[in-house]
């Protein structure tokens, strides 16, 4: 019984062998799923292949009965319910979520009233957590019913097995029009005499419910499941109609006029095996056709696929990603939290062609894949994951990211030339802010991602930053889904920076966001060897100066909405001298003009020039007195999550790359400090141990990095600045070179660095050029337990920035 199985403390991680049968290391035993289902992680459990195209997974009902989700990773761990275990997901998104599609519910009920009557309740089955057990690649639970279920993943294909009480009857809802946002037409067919149900749901509606934009169909899944039971009963709903003995269903639940499908609307299909005894469904999905997710199935799975093989072949899949990086020493804690951030930064883009090769690009066409890219994949939150995740996940696997990137300008080239900054699937949904596409491509080339066409994104960047479009000069979706690839960019070219009242969710946020697309055009550039454009947007990413006021506060300059004809927002003069503006009502703790952040947390937000920010700010000693009274209260107690709008907020990304910057102050046993009490308090081995949304594996990949002791804090570069690692040693395995990282010394309390050592040779510098990324070589750090405030000090020790030059 599943309930003796997981009688054991939940949190508990069994990694008493980290040995497999076959004798490589089972790293995946230190992977705990269920990290990050509470408190906003919006992660899911389910079972998943690395970059999988199925995330099979539990749906829970709301916790809240006035919410319509759980929560956007269809699950929440202080939910009681589960309504079915759905084929798809995303990792650690926000808005409402999405995808969630066709639901899969065992049933020991008679189907009497529409489970469209109410989706997100009716024929749900109570859970507890001591009955649930979740692993990379399979789940699994005991209901309330008395229905055990097991769930395990391949790439394209999922397998289940359900195992009814005896005596009771054996059934399974098909929900195919219950996606988790809703659904606009969804068709189910079942045929009897082989056990085979087929059909397909058309959805999106990510972030709908905000604006009307998004609110709109822009993928279809289709999927073929085959059971290997005899089917008895088979039975349909469409709305609140039940029909008994049908074998067809069609329709959709809408979206509703809020953006939230209302009760009532949609329809599915159910099957009858008796009673009692197992019932295992293997299915297929396509996002292109029928016929496809029937290949794909029959390309993954044999007839005589057990769940046990197709776990054990998942685990396999895991192991193998999970063990290019090797950890030595650190506390049982730390290798459960750091392995299970490696999982879920691995889990996102996904894989969205098929075992043919062919995708259905965003122009509504069936494309195919084209040598040498291997894979298209799908869903990138671009504002997120180019800070540190596509690094990361390239530096891993750099044919990998060379197809990562493919699939962007193969996206950006069925849409018109842009270069969308949140697609989910086949959709431009336009959510967040800025233009993160040049800086995530130049991300790519610079950790090694060296087999996609370069010059032709390159090209194609170039003319989306140069080329004003209509979507660009609209206010379509704003604030939170402009249309444009770049919105207000007529305004950009002539003014230099963007004002209030152009398209934006926040002009000076969209400022700074900007200009870092203009370095990582710069950057991508200077890899590539084009001077002319290197340097051009070299100047344009100096573009922050623009909205830099030095006068805005008393404690110094901040950056500020600012308006077409070069005035600030509401002034008032203390005096007649006009250089003594101060603007009226300004505090550091404002959201005028910013993303998901105040005027204090953006003030850090130039991270390729570093440097020259300094600057503006009076040099060195006056940054860091900022920085100490941004991560620290007046207490002098950590103030870095929840600590309100001065203070860092290092569970979403405009303060994620801030705690590395006392490595350009001259003071890096501050940056080592912090860092280390970050990992040590919010990141956790508990439901609530990702601190906010992971962002399809954005924190996660943060995590890695910093337990770790390095970080790639310049977008579109490979540079990383040092902080120190938890571990005492640490090799990453990659094809271009093995990386070795040793800290003899690692310990609880010594983080603080004494000395560094680069391929043998004794170094100051505080940071390591690029070649150590895409070659490979030897770290050593030498460690303490009092800070050493003579290491890393002396100007020329601090990592590079990068000016106008």
């Amino acid at each position: 019984m599943l309930s003796k199985l997981f009688a054991a403390a939940l949190m508990t991680v069994a990694a008493t062998s980290l040995l497999s049968a076959a004798g490589v290391a089972d790293r995946a035993s230190l992977v705990n799923p269920l990290v990050g289902t509470a408190n906003g992680g919006n992660v899911f459990p389910g079972a998943t292949m690395p970059f999988g195209m199925v995330q099979f997974s539990p749906e829970a009902t709301p916790v809240n009965l006035k919410r319509m989700i759980a929560a956007p990773g269809g699950y929440e761990y202080r939910a009681n319910r589960l309504r079915g275990f759905s084929l798809t997901n995303v990792e650690g998104w926000g808005c409402a979520g999405g995808s969630g599609d066709v639901p899969l519910m065992p049933i020991t009920d008679a189907v009497e009233g529409s489970p469209s009557a109410d989706f997100r309740h009716a024929y749900s089955a109570a859970f507890s957590h001591a009955d649930e057990k979740a692993e990379p690649g399979s789940y699994r639970v005991k209901l309330g019913n008395g229905v055990e279920v097991e769930l395990a993943a391949a790439t394209r294909m999922g397998i289940a097995t359900f195992k009814f009480p005896e005596g009771k009857p054996a059934r399974v809802l098909v929900r195919t029009s219950d996606s988790e946002v809703g659904s606009t037409a969804a068709q189910t067919r079942i045929d009897a005499a082989t056990g085979t149900v087929t059909g397909s749901v058309r959805s999106g509606n990510f972030c709908g419910y905000i604006g009307t934009e998004d609110r709109r169909p822009y993928y279809t899944l289709h999927f073929v499941a085959r059971f290997d039971r005899p089917v008895t009963e088979t039975g349909a709903w469409i709305d609140d109609k039940v029909t008994p003995g049908a074998t067809t269903a069609e329709g959709g639940t809408g979206f509703g006029p809020k953006g939230f499908p209302e009760a009532g609307h949609g329809s599915g299909v159910w099957l009858g095996f008796g009673t009692g005894g197992g019932v295992r469904v293997r299915i297929g999905i396509s996002y292109v056709s029928d016929e496809n997710a029937e290949a794909n199935l029959e390309a993954e799975s044999r007839d005589g696929a057990t769940y046990e093989q197709v776990a054990a072949r998942a685990r396999a899949a895991w192991n193998k990603r999970l063990n290019q990086i090797e950890t030595e020493g650190g506390t049982e804690e730390q290798k459960i939290v750091f392995t299970t951030a490696l999982y879920h930064a691995l889990m996102t883009p996904t894989a969205y062609s098929d075992a043919n090769g062919e995708y259905m690009g965003m122009d509504e066409k069936v494309h195919r894949i084209a040598a040498p890219q291997s894979v298209q994949y799908a869903n990138f939150s671009g504002w997120d994951v180019y800070r540190s995740q596509f690094q990361l996940l390239t530096w891993l696997d750099a044919k990998q990211g060379s197809d990562i990137a493919q699939s962007l300008y193969n996206q950006s080239q069925q849409d018109g030339g842009r270069w969308d900054r949140w697609t989910h699937l086949g959709g431009a949904t336009h959510v967040m802010n800025g233009d993160p596409a040049a800086a995530a491509v130049a991300d790519v080339w610079a950790f090694g991602g060296r087999e996609f066409d370069a010059k032709g994104a390159l090209a194609s960047l170039v003319r989306a930053a140069d080329v004003p479009t209509k979507e660009d000069l609209s206010h379509d979706g704003c604030p939170v889904e402009c249309v444009g690839q770049r919105p207000g960019l007529d305004q950009w070219l002539k003014l230099h920076y963007i004002p209030v009242g152009a398209p934006a969710w926040g002009p000076a946020a969209d400022t700074l966001e900007d200009v870092s697309a203009e370095f990582g055009i710069s950057a991508l550039a200077g890899h590539l060897g084009d001077e002319n454009v290197r340097q051009r947007f070299a100047v344009r990413a100096q573009y922050w100066k623009n909205i830099w006021n030095p006068n805005a506060a008393p404690d110094g300059g901040y950056f500020m909405n600012r308006n077409a004809d070069g005035s600030w927002p509401v002034m008032q003069s203390d005096d007649d001298d006009d250089n003594d503006q101060k603007p009226h009502g300004f505090t550091p703790a404002t959201g005028a003009g910013f993303v998901e952040g105040s005027a204090a947390q953006y003030v850090w937000m130039v991270p390729f020039n570093v440097a020259g920010l300094f600057e503006q700010m009076g040099g060195r000693e006056k940054a860091v007195a900022r920085l100490d009274r941004f991560f620290y209260d007046d207490k002098g107690a950590p103030a870095v999550t929840n600590a309100g709008p001065l203070h860092a907020e290092l569970n979403n990304e405009p303060s994620i790359e801030t705690p590395w910057l006392y490595d350009f102050a001259g003071q890096p046993w501050k940056t080592q400090q912090l860092v280390r009490q970050v990992l040590n308090t919010i990141w956790k081995n508990a439901p609530d141990g990702i601190p906010g949304n992971d962002d399809l594996g954005e924190m996660s990949s943060w995590a890695v990095f910093a337990s770790m002791g390095i970080y790639p804090e310049i977008p579109g570069r490979a540079e990383f600045v040092l902080g120190s690692p938890i571990f005492s040693k640490v090799t990453i395995h990659r094809a271009e070179g093995d990386v070795r990282i040793v800290a003899k010394s690692a310990a609880a309390d010594n983080f603080y660095v004494r000395g560094v050592r680069v391929n043998g040779k004794t170094s100051s510098k505080t940071w390591l050029p690029e070649s150590f990324a895409t070659k490979g070589g030897t770290l050593e750090f030498d460690l303490s337990d009092t800070p050493d405030k003579n290491w890393g000090v002396n100007r020329g020790d601090e990592p590079p920035s990068f000016g106008a030059q």
